[in-house]
């Protein structure tokens, strides 16, 4: 049995001065940041997912309804698509991204630079059990650990290492994730 720790989404235009900020954004890249670094941290490989956009059709509005469409975001080649400084990369294994011409929410619809998925990547490590953490709890955090544990991965969201868009739509993410059985842990 092996462990991964899935960081989802840590990037500029979703912490505090980026085109669709989460408050807390940049507390919680720090906070993640500390857990990578630590020796102990239990986690045999370590990967991040982007959003990544190149084009994303629809998924772009200049009247969005924060539902179906969004505000410019993480744009290919801009600061806003940059992981945010507060998370140090140098313990990231691979960085899956998703999202270039459609809209993507989960990590699992992203792939690494040879185009391999994240549930393969991992299964190709022998990973069984994952720990998601990141931004935002009640969009891309939710979809990554709902695909992780519908795939077969033991799924464990770390309630500390997340920020979400409004309180209500997370609570409602975070009970539809224990829901499927995923765990709820802190760090």
């Amino acid at each position: 049995m092996r462990k991964a720790l899935i960081v989802v989404d840590v990037q500029n235009d979703f912490c505090e001065g980026g085109s669709l900020a989460v408050q807390g954004g940049a507390a919680v890249a720090s906070r993640i940041s500390q857990l990578i670094s630590n020796p102990q941290r239990g986690y045999d490989v370590v990967v991040a997912t982007r959003d990544h956009h190149i084009d994303p059709g629809a998924h772009f509005s200049d009247d969005p309804d924060f539902a179906d469409s969004w505000p410019v975001h993480c744009v290919v080649d801009t600061a806003g698509a940059n992981f945010h400084p507060n998370l140090d990369t140098t313990g990231i294994d691979a960085v899956f991204r998703k999202g270039e011409h459609a809209a993507a929410f989960s990590g699992f619809e992203g792939r690494a630079d040879d185009g391999t998925s994240l549930a393969d990547w991992l299964r190709a490590r022998d990973v069984s059990d994952v720990d998601v953490c990141g931004i935002a709890t009640d969009y891309c955090v939710r979809a990554t650990a709902l695909d992780a544990q519908a795939v077969g991965f033991t799924t464990r969201l770390l309630l500390d290492l997340v920020a979400g868009v409004a309180a209500e739509t997370s609570r409602e993410a975070v009970s539809e994730m224990q829901s499927v059985g995923i765990e709820l842990a802190q760090t």
